[in-house]
């Protein structure tokens, strides 16, 4: 194949994955800037409310237990089970807990609420209303579809990589004839032809990464599905024909388990028997963190015996699970801090604009040859005319 062929044909792979892919990545990158900044954006949200900002504890002051929390926040929920406990980051002595059903343990069912640790005491229940922050997570997601949402923007995904790849191949010959950074200003289309091509490849890797990362992110669930069904199926397998548990050990008790066959980290995220490990109903999850930037992002589940409270293994994840639990941070830029959040929000409304010029130069593209078929069909009917009256 000559070389002008190939050019021509990664043009066209080129071409076509961009226009499929661009419309839903210039979603992606529109709900993803505000995302970048959600930690911020909560604070601000929570200052704009008049809400006092949380101290330190006072010294000696004990906190109350974790059983006794849960059973504060099952009060406002008869009936219900708890379902999950979590550690919410920045906010000091503050828990995040889910309750649920006893028999429907449908993860969209749960009741949440944030407790305070230093009284027992609700300071926020969460309701099924969704804010702004809501609207832009569900729809750099999922748009809103679920699992099928978030398989369909990775593929999107795939395609943007693609289209990246093909870039890069069609740029390079195209970039003979002009010195890096040329913007020619003789014709519109042609300086955002040369705004296109030169955003373009300033943003190539972060387009690299954030893409990358975020195909990864969409298998999520598929990957969580498969390491139950793989490894902790294997792991609990002598457990599933015993009955499920009525009673629950003491959290505080398995959480100190915990600390003890993991004392270099620090839990997070505790799991009871039948939320999110859907398929094991007779263990306690207690989920540990590293306590560095980098492990605690790394999560590592120590099993309790949901009734006798007995430790039963920690679990080192695969490798496909540490990858997904490392890409979804760097995609929001959510490693170094602010400085690293605005650099990722400016290559963010780079990318904004590297895609709408993309779509801009395709759609002039379309009323250039728009227009010369209609010039050609009009010197035709011309010249049918003419050729009329001489006869």
């Amino acid at each position: 194949m000559s070389s002008h062929a190939s050019i021509r044909r990664w043009y066209a792979i080129h071409k076509w994955t961009s226009l499929i892919c661009t419309a839903f990545m210039l979603l992606l990158c529109i709900t993803g800037l505000p995302l970048i900044f959600h930690h911020e954006i909560h604070e601000l949200e929570h200052h704009l409310a008049g809400e006092a900002e949380r101290g330190p504890r006072a010294p000696g002051t004990e906190l109350v237990s974790l059983d006794a929390t849960i059973a504060n926040a099952l009060k406002e929920h008869p009936g219900h089970i708890p379902g999950l406990v979590s550690w919410v980051e920045d906010e000091p002595d503050v828990l995040l807990i889910g309750t649920q059903e006893r028999g429907n343990l449908d993860p969209q069912k749960v009741a949440f609420m944030n407790m305070d640790q230093r009284n027992g005491a609700i300071m926020e229940k969460h309701t099924d209303d969704l804010d702004f922050m809501d609207v832009m997570f569900r729809l750099h997601v999922d748009l809103f579809a679920g699992l099928p949402g978030m398989l369909f923007l990775g593929v999107m995904g795939m395609l943007l990589l693609v289209a990246i790849i093909s870039g890069i191949v069609v740029y390079g010959p195209f970039m003979r004839k002009l010195e890096f950074g040329t913007v020619r200003e003789s014709q519109r289309r042609l300086k955002w032809l040369d705004l296109h091509n030169l955003l373009g490849v300033v943003t190539l890797s972060w387009f690299l990464v954030v893409g990358s990362t975020g195909v990864i992110n969409t298998w999520a669930t598929l990957l969580i599905k498969l390491w139950q069904f793989n490894e902790l199926g294997t792991l609990i397998e002598p457990y599933k024909k015993l009955p499920e548990p009525l009673q629950f050990t003491s959290l505080d008790a398995a959480v100190e388990k915990a600390k003890a066959v993991e004392p270099d980290m620090t839990p997070t995220f505790v799991f009871y028997p039948g939320y999110f490990l859907t398929e094991n109903k007779h263990h306690i999850a207690v989920l540990m963190k590293g306590n560095t930037p980098v492990t605690s992002r790394l999560l590592k589940p120590v099993l309790i015996d949901a009734q006798s409270g007995e430790f039963t293994a920690s679990v080192e994840l695969p490798w496909y699970l540490k990858t997904l639990l490392l890409s979804q941070p760097l995609h929001f830029g959510d490693y170094a801090g602010l400085p690293l959040k605005i650099l990722w929000a400016l290559l963010d409304i780079i990318s904004i604009i590297v895609l709408g010029s993309g779509l801009y130069l395709w759609f002039a593209r379309r009323r250039l040859q728009d227009e010369r078929i209609k010039r050609i069909a009009e010197k035709a009917a011309a010249l049918e005319k003419a050729e009329g009256a001489a006869a």
